[in-house]
């Protein structure tokens, strides 16, 4: 008798606990945390509901309450304009409503109500799951025939686990949704997949999906294998192409330097002096002659300065060596230089003796008709 009225006891003043419960809801949907009761018919006054939040850190805060007829439901900055009672939580519904939901409100819930002395405890733990990302799907390797190609599929985000499936999307009929016979998956990581041995069969689309309880999202990439023999003849025609513009360039360059060369040895042959060149000889006037005097004038005109500086040393070598001797009969001659600059031809006289009586032998060297 005694034990079941400690029993009453017990039940009357601390209440009776709630199960547990798990809920699992995807982010940004919404959700509802249940919790009834039967406390708030007798005194409405003396009500009082709270709903307490304990994170995967361990740390407790308060997310909304009811007391003295009032409901505080701005209590945390995380959750601010999120959360309400779902329904009439005096008429014994006090279930709590968050929407959206996100991924840091993941915890244990717990909802406690109290009234006259009276408890009632029940425990909710929500697990927010998260969507995983778009994938990223990649080619690493050469696109050739006999080469190994490895496709590359991974989500940034997402709650995990995350499943990767790797497929063939059917362009044309008779295609095969499978992979390629030759395909390994990597088990440590399962968005990897390798393609052995290409053939110009593998060519075509591959989609990856990756996917959890929360949904699944995918990518697609192309495969195009190509012939070794085609790349091969690609790079040869390049090369080629690149040899060619090298060697038009050298040519232009090569006709372009010719042409100025030519122009420069143009330029320059006026003003070369020929060493080897003749200088123009000189005539010999006679001062009584007027018509041959203005010829050998005309003569002397074309005559070069140097012919003129000759016939001046003949001239003082005939004066000093040959001096007039008795018995010779003197000529006076005269040498017409070159006209310079309009000015009158300057005449050089000679003077030449002529032996009357008998011819007498003069060297060569002392000749007066001798000229250079």
């Amino acid at each position: 008798m005694t034990l079941l009225l400690l029993l009453w006891l017990v039940s009357y003043y601390v209440g009776t606990l709630g199960t547990h419960t798990e809920i699992k809801r995807v982010a940004e949907e919404k959700v509802t945390l249940p919790c009834h009761h039967q406390l708030g018919l007798p005194e409405k006054d003396t009500l009082d509901i709270e709903w307490l939040l304990t994170d995967n850190e361990g740390n407790q805060k308060v997310v909304i309450t009811y007391s003295s007829r009032h409901v505080y439901n701005n209590l945390t900055e995380e959750q601010k304009g999120r959360v309400a009672f779902a329904s009439n939580f005096l008429a014994g519904d006090a279930s709590l409503q968050i929407e959206p939901l996100k991924p840091s409100d993941e915890g244990r819930y717990t909802c406690k109500v109290k009234n006259s002395g009276r408890y009632v405890w029940s425990h909710v733990i929500l697990k927010v799951l998260v969507r995983p990302s778009k994938p990223k799907c990649e080619l690493e390797g050469e696109l050739t025939e006999g080469s190994d190609l490895t496709l590359q599929c991974e989500s940034s985000s997402g709650t995990k686990p995350i499943v990767y499936y790797w497929q063939r999307i059917q362009e044309k009929e008779g295609e095969d949704e499978y992979l390629p016979p030759k395909s390994r998956i990597d088990y440590n990581n399962p968005g990897r997949v390798l393609l052995q041995n290409l053939t110009m069969s593998y060519s075509g689309l591959y989609q990856c999906t990756a996917g959890n309880e929360a949904g699944k999202e995918s990518c697609v990439v192309r495969v195009t294998v190509q012939y070794v023999q085609s790349i091969g003849m690609v790079a040869g025609a390049v090369t080629g192409i690149v040899a060619g513009a090298l060697l038009i360039f050298l040519l232009v360059w090569l006709l372009i330097r010719r042409k100025d060369k030519e122009r420069y040895e143009e330029e320059e042959r006026p003003n070369e002096i020929r060493e080897d060149a003749e200088a123009p000889k000189a005539r010999l006037v006679k001062p009584s002659s007027s018509s041959s005097g203005s010829q050998s004038s005309r003569s002397g005109s074309s005559s070069t300065r140097s012919t003129a500086n000759s016939a001046s040393r003949s001239q003082r070598t005939l004066s000093t060596e040959a001096a007039p001797q008795p018995g010779l009969t003197t000529h006076v001659y005269s040498l017409v230089g070159p006209e310079i600059r309009g000015s009158e031809p300057k005449k050089v006289h000679v003077i030449l003796t002529k032996a009357e009586t008998a011819p007498s032998m003069i060297p060569s060297q002392s000749r007066p008709f001798q000229t250079v």
